[in-house]
């Protein structure tokens, strides 16, 4: 099923996201994860690129075991230095998969690397618009506080609308702690003729230590509530997964009630975390409502 298809309808949504296995790494773990995750029926699960693009040859695997597990799977496609053949036997790999749905990302430079090598694609406009003429729903990023690469907001949402209008269907939200800052963005790209519906995207943080990883790479503002459950539970594992869980339901709820029906959660590959989040949210996710 294309993912713009459940949005429309206007119900509250919750997917997950999963990375595959590095080329070396065994298939089993994913497997089960993916499983454990589609008995919380997401509205779909979402499967990254690998960093670097260094897992891409089991996105495809992954995105298929998702679909064989009835739910919809959202493949992450990265294109920056890619070549066009190279683009076009992803998208016959993809389809042969009965994948319908595609994350459009430009992707990090190779390792070592301070230019991308020549190729075809140099962001990720370039890739929606090469697969436009698909079947594909296509989907995009987008930034609440701005790309790291980007000075200032206002460019970064106008390369946002250049996307858009390029062709894609919706776009999910970088990780944010503050709901704030996603109801002013969101305003701000309502005023700039970005209509496409919006996802947002929750980071569950329940290691202390990944907290200063994530935002140095990020930029990520951190409100000061949540900054003292970190310097409190941080250093404890047990407490830090209670109190992550519940910093991240509550941020869900919020967005509900503020009429915002699409939630994507970074798993990180821990399907316990969305599986207690999932309990959480309860009737709030009823049947009648999903």
């Amino acid at each position: 099923m294309k993912i713009k298809d459940i949005l429309a309808k206007g119900r509250p949504s919750v997917s997950f996201e999963i990375f595959p296995p590095r080329k070396d790494s065994p298939f089993e773990p994913v497997k089960e994860a993916v499983s454990r995750l589609a008995r919380q029926r997401p509205s779909f699960i979402s499967v990254t690129y690998g960093a670097s693009g260094n897992a891409q040859a089991n996105t495809v695997a992954v995105a298929s075991f998702v679909q064989e597990c009835g739910v919809p799977a959202l493949a992450h496609l990265t294109c920056l230095s890619a070549t066009r053949d190279g683009i076009a036997k992803e998208v016959v790999a993809l389809r042969q998969a009965g994948i319908e749905n595609v994350l459009c990302l430009r992707g990090d430079l190779p390792k070592d690397s301070a230019e991308p090598p020549p190729g075809c694609f140099s962001h990720a406009v370039d890739l929606v618009r090469e697969l436009r003429p698909s079947c594909f729903c296509l989907g995009g990023a987008c930034y609440p506080e701005r790309h790291p690469d980007c000075d200032h907001m206002e460019d970064d949402i106008l390369h946002l609308r250049e996307k858009v209008d390029a062709g894609l269907d919706f776009v999910t939200t970088q990780m944010f702690f503050d709901n704030n800052i996603f109801y002013r963005y969101l305003a701000k790209l309502r005023d700039h003729g970005v209509t496409v519906p919006v996802i947002a995207g929750i980071m569950p943080v329940t290691n202390g230590r990944q907290i200063a990883r994530i935002c140095k790479l990020s930029g990520t503002y951190l409100p000061s509530r949540f900054k003292a459950i970190v310097d409190r539970y941080g250093d404890r594992p047990a407490a830090m997964l209670d109190a992550g869980v519940a910093y991240a339901t509550e941020q869900i709820v919020d967005l509900f009630a503020n009429g915002v029906n699409a939630v994507h959660i970074y798993t990180m590959n821990k399907p316990e975390v969305a599986e207690r989040i999932m309990a959480n949210l309860g009737s709030i996710l009823s049947d009648d409502d999903r």
